[in-house]
């Protein structure tokens, strides 16, 4: 059966703190099943705060599971894959003649990966800080237009190079996550990485669409470790082997960034603009199709990432979103516990969620709640201010912490912004967002547009959806 006669797709999105995987019907446009599973694949680093690593083996077993678990006659019906994930983070792998990455275990319905602890590192992600002002300011100025930040790629391999350079030693392949997941699939020797991904990466000039080696060269940077680059939305390579039923030779798309295929996945008309608020939080709207950035990296809050067929997304990335709100919630569950107290996380979530959502819980409480700083301001915490003995209710707390994440992120990309570009409607997604009654009253209450809250917006049917026209 080739793959023209089959008629679904298979999105998958490797998240920050899950997988996700969908089977869509190409003619409808609709999800017909789908499968999600936490990865918890957060390992301790010996920067200690300053570094995030993920566990590689852990996500791919995460992967894995969510497959297995659609349903095997659909599975047998897949035509195409596309695959995102997290932007930014670097991973490193082994691919030698008597050393790779992944082997493959035989299943009943074809082959489940397994990655070898040795062959790979870490995934260092777009929450690693260990890149600090400091550190940056040591690096050479790219030819692009986006800057480079802790976290990125590029930027981390600079680190790696200089402090870590025996991992350059063991290991010869470098990528996304999503970067790995294709190689893996397709069995390729070298990694192909998408033009959004590069961007995410720092040091890729998106108008040439090409690497800035000579920059990188002249630094002592590992340019053998650059992947490959081809247009976002193309044919990477094809599924080497059955996989839990999907067909040897299935075309896999190269990998995505997750924002810009929730971005495919829920826009509907040009002048929306989507809100995608989970652990971190962006706001985004198409630009253009004349626009082309201009290549001189400015630190501004608003960056301008490629998104498909040559466009770009105008985008404000706050790195303080739905993570800053769990954070206030593991803290409150450690008070309780060293009050000798055991109250599930759960508990406190609703008990906060419904108290923020009383009109009561509005008051002159102002938290600022940028715990992890902003890319274009690392060096801002986290802040409570105009604290008095009326104003320290759960509610009031929790509500001003809301109000201060869509506060902080109107400050990077206003209101006056969006009208400025013709965009009507804002498009919220994001499981904070869909589930939190009080952030949706906040981002109503600062952008005063129509605003429609939606389920949708998964990044695992947008990658889907990426690969339905190509050939």
């Amino acid at each position: 059966m080739s793959s023209g006669e089959r008629n679904l797709l298979l999105g998958i999105d490797i998240g920050t703190t899950s997988v996700k995987v969908c089977l869509v019907d190409p003619k409808t446009r609709q999800i017909t099943s789908k499968q999600n599973k936490d990865t918890q694949a957060n390992v301790p680093s010996d920067l200690g705060s300053e570094g995030n690593k993920q566990d590689v083996p852990k996500i791919i077993s995460a992967l894995n599971s969510c497959v297995s678990r659609l349903p095997k006659d659909q599975l047998k019906q897949v035509g195409k894959i596309g695959i995102c994930g997290q932007m930014h983070g670097v991973m490193l792998w082994c691919n030698k003649e008597d050393t790779r990455a992944w082997d493959c275990t035989e299943t009943y319905m074809g082959c489940r990966f397994e990655i070898p602890k040795e062959n790979v590192s870490a995934l260092y992600t777009w929450q690693d800080t260990r890149c600090d002002p400091t550190f940056l300011e040591t690096l050479p100025m790219p030819q692009t237009h986006l800057p480079t930040y802790s976290g990125y790629g590029c930027a981390t391999l600079f680190w790696i190079s200089r402090n870590r350079s025996d991992k350059l030693v063991r290991f010869n392949r470098a990528g996304t996550v999503q970067d790995f997941a294709v190689a893996m699939l397709c069995n390729l020797d070298k990694p192909v990485m998408s033009v959004q991904n590069a961007a995410s990466w720092g040091y890729f000039d998106t108008n040439a669409g090409t690497w800035n080696v000579d920059i990188l060269k002249g630094a002592d940077f590992p340019v053998n470790l650059l992947p490959q680059i081809i247009e976002s939305g193309k044919i990477a390579g094809t599924l080497a082997l059955t996989w839990y039923g999907i067909p040897s030779g299935t075309p896999v798309g190269a990998g995505l960034g997750d924002l810009q295929c929730s971005v495919l996945a829920t826009l509907e008309k040009p002048n929306d603009a989507v809100l995608n608020l989970s652990t971190s939080a962006q706001l985004a709207f198409v630009m253009p199709s004349e626009f082309k950035p201009v290549n001189h990296p400015v630190v501004q809050s608003v960056g301008y990432f490629p998104y498909f067929n040559g466009r770009y997304l105008a985008v404000a990335a706050s790195l303080n979103g739905g993570n800053t709100l769990a954070t206030f919630v593991r803290t409150l569950q450690q008070w309780t516990l060293e009050l000798g107290f055991n109250v599930p996380q759960s508990k406190i979530w609703d008990t906060v969620m419904n108290l923020g959502a009383q009109d009561s819980a509005v008051s002159s409480l102002k938290v600022i709640p940028t715990l992890l700083g902003e890319r274009h301001i690392p060096e801002q915490n986290a802040s409570i201010s105009n604290v008095d003995p009326g104003n320290l209710s759960l509610g009031q707390v929790f509500r001003a912490a809301c109000r201060g994440i869509i506060e902080n992120l109107h400050s990077m990309m206003p209101r006056e912004m969006l009208v400025a570009s013709d965009i009507e409607r804002i498009i919220g997604i994001g499981s904070a967002l869909i589930r939190n009654k009080v952030l949706q009253k906040e981002v109503q209450d600062w952008y005063k547009l129509p605003i429609d809250f939606v389920s949708g917006g998964d990044a695992a049917m947008g990658a889907a959806l990426s690969v339905l026209s190509t050939q």
